[in-house]
């Protein structure tokens, strides 16, 4: 009985192209679809249920680990219509289940929008470029489609360290290794120093999550590699200071020398439900490091990097606000959606406003008079 019913939810989260699916006694399941959670039209879950539907798809590996933990995290394929990463968890003494569905086509640069540099960034010797954002606003996607572009156009070696592995990367034009922390490796900071010992071009750090696997990664792209990361902080400015508070003051000094020559580009992201239908966009604040912005990094005056990025036009840097106001004003997306994510609600909220009394332009973003979107050629 479980398996089946497991089945037909996977199914009918692909086919409605849902991006969750919530499983708890007490409720029926419910898919997360256009970002909104949606009850599906069936009997209301019992504790035999649920722990039926995870005895169905968790390892017996994952099983043992959730019996000693109380929660367990692992990625399986469901045929050939996508990957499912799954977190399993117990709550009121009950078994609980979260499916995020991995699709298995990678998109291209176009489809999800990116700048056109962030191509010819990809194609770097070295460095680190990190993709940020919180839980659920499309980073795995974003990394995913610039580790195939290389993969696809160069011959490197790229390394992935992921928990778990999401897109699966078959070899094409690179060769490709990607390691499982709790399954080929046992931490991230692990892997990354075992993984320069491994001829690697290219490496792909899952997650950011502690002292350690930043100064490896800090580390790898000093020493001649090409590094992506991802870190769960919002905007650029907010994710050079994330990193450097992270580390002990005496060795903040060191850590802006390190990161002014390491740090090549920092792609800050947030999804939102578009207008009309169940789709969502990604809206980005994209910093490209000049040398400019490098000295500010060395010299501690990150809170001069928006402004930077405003005069940055023609690297394709933009600050988020700008990119939501442009979603807002096309009407791609909700206004209370843009809102919501805006780094500066107070003033993205006068600047609505003034755009509904037909004064638009009155009020410029990031709290300066200075409209940088009534004229786009300036920079």
């Amino acid at each position: 009985m479980a398996t089946v019913h497991i089945d037909r939810l996977l199914e009918t989260c692909i086919r409605v192209g849902g991006s969750d699916i919530h499983i708890h006694v007490g409720r029926p399941p419910v898919l997360r679809v256009g970002g909104r959670l949606r009850s599906l039209e069936t009997k209301v879950l019992e504790p035999d249920d649920t722990t039926a539907l995870m005895k169905s798809i968790t390892p017996e590996r994952n099983q043992q680990e959730f019996q000693e933990e109380g929660g367990t995290d692992f990625g399986f394929a469901f045929g050939d219509a996508g990957r499912f990463r799954v977190s399993v968890f117990r709550q009121k003494g009950s078994v609980s289940m979260v499916l995020r569905l991995i699709p298995s086509k990678i998109l291209t640069f176009e489809q999800i929008g990116l700048p056109p540099i962030v191509k010819a960034l990809c194609r770097r010797p070295r460095g680190l470029f990190l993709v940020t954002g919180p839980t659920g606003s499309g980073k795995t996607t974003t990394l995913a489609t610039m580790v195939d572009y290389v993969n696809m156009n160069f011959d490197r070696h790229i390394i992935t360290v992921e928990d778990p592995i999401e897109y699966y990367h078959p070899h094409k034009k690179s060769v490709i290794t990607q390691r499982e922390v709790g399954i080929d490796v046992p931490s991230f900071a692990e892997a990354l120093r075992r993984c320069l010992r491994m001829d690697p071009d290219v490496i792909l750090v899952g997650e950011m999550r502690d002292l350690e696997t930043m100064e490896a990664a800090i580390r790898a792209a000093e020493t001649g590699h090409l590094v992506f990361g991802t870190l769960h902080t919002t905007g650029a400015q907010g994710t050079i200071n994330r990193i450097i508070d992270a580390f002990p003051v005496d060795q903040q000094e060191q850590i802006r020398v390190q990161l002014s020559t390491t740090l090549i580009a920092v792609l800050s992201q947030t999804l939102l439900p578009v207008m009309e239908g169940t789709g969502r966009v990604a809206a980005y604040e994209f910093l490209v490091v000049t040398p400019a912005i490098a000295n500010l990094v060395r010299e501690n005056k990150t809170y001069r990097i928006d402004s930077s990025i405003q005069t940055g036009k023609k690297y394709g840097m933009q600050l988020l606000d700008e990119h939501l106001w442009k979603l807002y004003e096309a009407g791609t997306c909700p206004g209370d959606e843009c809102l919501e994510r805006a780094r500066h609600p107070g003033d993205f909220q006068e600047k609505m406003e003034a755009k509904l009394r037909g004064v638009a332009g009155a009020v410029g973003l990031g709290g300066k008079k200075y409209d940088p979107l009534a004229d786009e050629s300036q920079g």
